[in-house]
């Protein structure tokens, strides 16, 4: 049965040949057991119209308005030549119904029009015999609910299309718009890798650097010092590989959950751990916090951490030697500010904003893009009489 079913929704025109043979045969039918006499109209004018009406019945769905119009003309010719309604007529109705949900505007409302009108013209044309005014509006009435009916099928049946047409329309729209916001999540996930992946590789490789080098000035002169600086580039070196397996794990699905090697991010209480490596490396650091101390965002956390990094790594790479640097963290009623300070001989302002004499890293650019996701405000610059500075504000909601 579903093969059949198949196959007539392929080929409608075949299930309407068929209904239009069923329709000539019953109208044959029809005009066979008249008698001669009985008709009001020549009965072999009869025969080209009801073939006419089948073809309607055949074509409705191929050529709409073309058999919108050849009814129309047909029913004309019924009502000039006198030839009395017959069961072909049906496709009458059927046209209406057709036109309604397939056809253009016009031919929808030409139907509306053509139906309303038939049953009048029919009953002027062939008024019944013996019957009163208003049996004869009443009969009318009725002849016109059958198009009327017809026509309101069809164009319900052409509006749940339009709704439905409607519904894949929005809903191929809204995964092109899933698709793309996809696409914009991907690559703002794939920029954040790229600006962790920076502050770990820039911080703990300068560290590890610096340590390196002193090490080789002092192996033979200190061993005990140069055995405590390689212990600590091991250190720095095991940090470093944590945190990017960390950054690296995102990127494979479900990596961290299975391994359990997810590790938090890095947030303002480890800022004393990280400003000690930073002297350990050789560069003194003022360190004070301002206020009382209290759970943030971690998103802001994240911030503060990372601005404090760049900032010292900065510093030690642009600072020139003998430099130091202040870092004040200050909490506020709705926000945490920042301020880190260096009073080294400095460099190009656009290698701070390169974030390396290669030009090749985020420096100041990757801070602005960490406060504005936050929300926060950012100002850099040389300070005056030597060294930078850089001041951030980082509220506790984000702007809107």
């Amino acid at each position: 049965m579903q093969r059949l079913y198949d196959f007539l929704r392929r080929h409608p025109t075949w299930v309407d040949g068929f209904w239009a043979f069923v329709l000539l045969g019953i109208s044959g039918i029809g005009l066979l057991s008249m008698s001669e006499g009985g008709g009001r109209g020549p009965r072999v004018l009869s025969i080209p119209i009801a073939i006419g009406l089948s073809l309607v019945v055949t074509l409705r769905r191929r050529a709409t308005e073309k058999m919108l119009v050849l009814t129309a003309v047909l029913g004309f010719l019924q009502l000039v030549l006198d030839v009395e309604t017959m069961p072909a007529n049906f496709a009458m109705l059927v046209i209406v119904y057709t036109a309604a949900a397939d056809g253009p505007r016009w031919a929808s409302r030409f139907a509306l029009i053509g139906g309303l009108c038939a049953a009048p013209l029919a009953m002027m044309r062939w008024p019944a015999q013996d019957t009163t005014t208003f049996g004869l509006v009443f009969y009318t009435m009725f002849q016109i609910v059958p198009f009327v009916l017809a026509w309101v099928l069809g164009d319900s049946i052409r509006t749940r299309r339009a709704y439905f047409a409607q519904l894949e329309e929005r809903a191929d729209r809204l995964e092109k718009e899933r698709e793309a916001q996809a696409k914009v999540a991907v690559a703002a996930e794939r920029a954040r890798i790229a600006r962790e992946l920076h502050d770990v590789v820039a911080h703990n490789v300068s560290v590890m650097v610096v340590q390196a080098d002193g090490a080789a000035y002092v192996l033979d002169a200190a061993p005990d010092q140069a055995r405590k600086a390689l212990e600590t580039i091991s250190g720095t070196g095991r940090q470093a590989l944590a945190e990017m397996r960390r950054l690296l794990g995102v990127l494979r699905t479900g990596e961290h959950e299975e391994s359990g090697e997810y590790v938090p991010q890095p947030d303002v209480e480890q800022l004393d751990e990280l400003i000690e490596q930073v002297r350990t490396a050789g560069l003194p650091v003022d360190y004070k916090v301002e206020g009382t101390p209290r759970p943030l965002p971690s998103g802001v956390e994240l911030t503060a951490y990372r601005i404090v990094q760049e900032a010292l790594t900065n510093t030690r790479k642009h600072g020139g030697e003998n430099a130091g640097a202040s870092v004040r963290l200050v909490y506020f009623d709705d926000g945490l500010g920042l301020l880190v300070e260096d009073d080294g001989k400095g460099a190009p302002h656009e290698l701070y904003e390169d974030g390396g004499a290669d030009g090749s890293g985020h420096g100041l650019i990757g801070m602005r893009e960490r406060v504005g996701m936050v929300g926060g405000t950012l100002d850099a610059g040389p300070r005056p009489g030597g060294g930078f500075r850089i001041s951030a504000l980082l509220p506790l909601k984000p702007a809107h």
